[in-house]
């Protein structure tokens, strides 16, 4: 899931680096400080320099309360606090929305304007260790990043509070600067997505709600897009996610037993354990790589050649020897080359295993035959596949080999999703960051997942992304952190990339 998780970052920031759409060097033309220094912009850059300690307390508060979906922890807490940011950032109408799962939260800034853009925000984190922190993760401390300067750490610093909070900082120093907004703003904001999304359409079409982003030109998600290069990949989609769980128990097998028994019994006694193992063989080709679930592959869209000729054009800019670094590799799958494992990550739909769980997992041996065996699943959907039609599938295939027994519990999930490149919102996105000096590229699908596509199906039908400058790293890892201060003058600090979300809101409200 929002995975802006830290593959999905070198996916999207990383290993589709170019510049396809700025001319030659104008990545490297001018330093971030000299962005926007005159008229408008730049009284909201002394308002936004002014208001920095105020926007660094933001998000060490924020940071401070970790809401986490997938623990109950927090939850009622944090709807209430991110209600709390949205009306000091100037949002009107704000509202707790209640779902069948964790409450989401609404509210508009109406000035008038001609255009009204949408935001997707989401106060939900991912669980944390504190034992594999080096700072401890709800403090947020200010730390050393190499390479970049300094930067606060802690659970949800990048993912997604430090991004988030920027855009509120840029809302309050509009404000602060004196200065009316450009366009009207549709906050809309959930606290399940680390969980995917599961009651989030039920935010999104509440009458209220769906009537406000019906009038939206499109909606982001403010993330921290830049790496050490300060370039930036604009996504045209990416993959929908299905997390789920599948069980084999002794219990519903009708064979083995029903709780853990010693494991000398298994000469004897069936195992559910093992009765998992194999129905998970079947899912995917022997080497694990390609899903063999019956009819998966039917609705899929390739992609055309060119989105392909995007990636491959994108790939040249790219450091293979440091992706594979970075994540702790030596081959692509397949040992396809740089390009093809690049297009492969893409067009492709997955079957992965995120763990696996069954009897003692402790030190040393215990030995015993498990009644119970869990696996946990996410499986990742292209264009044109859907998340009923693969749940469909899916349960279909195991019966029909024969595991009608094995368990599908499904805990979140949504459609993959797709912005059309010649949208107002795209366009917007390639003219800010080329207004802003920054190298650009073009991504056809992220890997990753986030719940685009509940704005970019009916009933609301909006062309949906993401948008940022700014760095960080770690998201769902041990030391995440965010970008306060920049050592690096191709990278956004947190005033700069305040400045970065300002300037969008003026472009959309000024591009043809």
């Amino acid at each position: 899931m929002m995975d802006f998780r830290e593959l999905n970052r070198l996916n999207r920031r990383d290993m589709l680096r170019g510049t396809a759409m700025l001319g030659a060097g104008a990545a490297f033309m001018q330093p971030v400080p000299l962005w926007a220094q005159s008229g408008t912009m730049a009284d909201i850059r002394k308002a936004a320099e002014a208001g920095k300690d105020a926007s660094i307390k933001r998000i060490r508060d924020w940071i401070a309360l970790p809401s986490i979906a997938a623990e109950n922890r927090s939850m009622p807490e944090g709807a209430a606090y991110m209600a709390e940011l949205a009306k000091d950032a100037g949002f009107t109408n704000v509202e707790i929305v209640p779902t069948d799962g964790h409450p989401g939260v609404f509210g508009t800034i109406d000035v008038g304007a001609k255009r009204t853009l949408g935001i997707y925000f989401m106060y939900d984190v991912k669980q944390f260790d504190p034992a594999e922190w080096s700072s401890p993760p709800l403090e947020g401390k200010m730390v050393e990043r190499p390479g970049f300067g300094q930067a606060i750490m802690g659970r949800g610093a990048v993912n997604q509070k430090g991004p988030e909070a920027t855009f509120l900082a840029a809302l309050h120093a509009i404000r602060a600067a004196g200065r009316k907004l450009p366009v009207n703003i549709v906050l809309v904001c959930e606290g399940e997505e680390e969980i995917g999304s599961p009651h989030f359409r039920q935010i999104a079409t509440k009458p209220n709600i769906l009537a406000a982003l019906k009038k939206c030109e499109g909606i982001f998600i403010p993330f921290a897009s830049q790496g050490k290069t300060g370039n930036v990949t604009v996504n045209l989609g990416s993959k929908g996610i299905i997390e789920l769980e599948l069980i084999a128990s002794g219990e519903k097998w009708g064979r083995g037993p029903k709780g853990d028994v010693h494991s000398s019994l298994k000469a004897m006694v069936d195992s559910p354990a093992w009765r998992l193992v194999q129905a998970l063989q079947t899912l995917v080709t022997p080497d694990g790589n390609k899903p063999a679930i019956e009819g998966w592959f039917e609705n899929v869209r390739p992609l055309t050649e060119r989105e392909k000729t995007l990636i491959r054009e994108a790939a040249k800019a790219g450091d293979e020897a440091q992706q594979k670094q970075a994540l702790g590799i030596t081959h692509w799958i397949d040992n396809l080359s740089y390009d093809d494992a690049l297009i492969r990550l893409a067009q492709e739909p997955t079957v992965n295993i995120e763990g696996l769980v069954a009897g003692y997992t402790g030190p040393g041996g215990k030995t015993v035959l498990p009644g119970k065996a869990v696996a946990k699943l996410d499986l990742r959907l292209v264009p044109n596949q859907t998340r009923a039609e693969a749940e469909k599938k899916l349960r279909a295939h195991l019966d029909k080999h024969g595991f009608t027994d094995v368990e599908v519990n499904v805990s979140g999930g949504y459609d993959p999703t797709e912005v059309a490149e010649d949208s107002r919102l795209v366009r917007s996105e390639l003219a800010t960051y080329k207004k802003l000096g920054i190298a650009t590229s073009i991504n056809p699908r992220m890997a990753g997942s986030w719940p685009g596509s509940t704005f970019t199906a009916p009933p609301v039908s909006i062309p949906a992304a993401h948008f940022g400058t700014g760095h960080g790293s770690g998201a769902h890892a041990p030391d995440e952190y965010f970008l306060i201060d920049s050592t690096n003058p191709k990278v956004a600090g947190l005033v700069d990339a305040t400045m970065g979300f300002a300037e969008f809101l003026y472009v959309l409200a000024a591009i043809k």
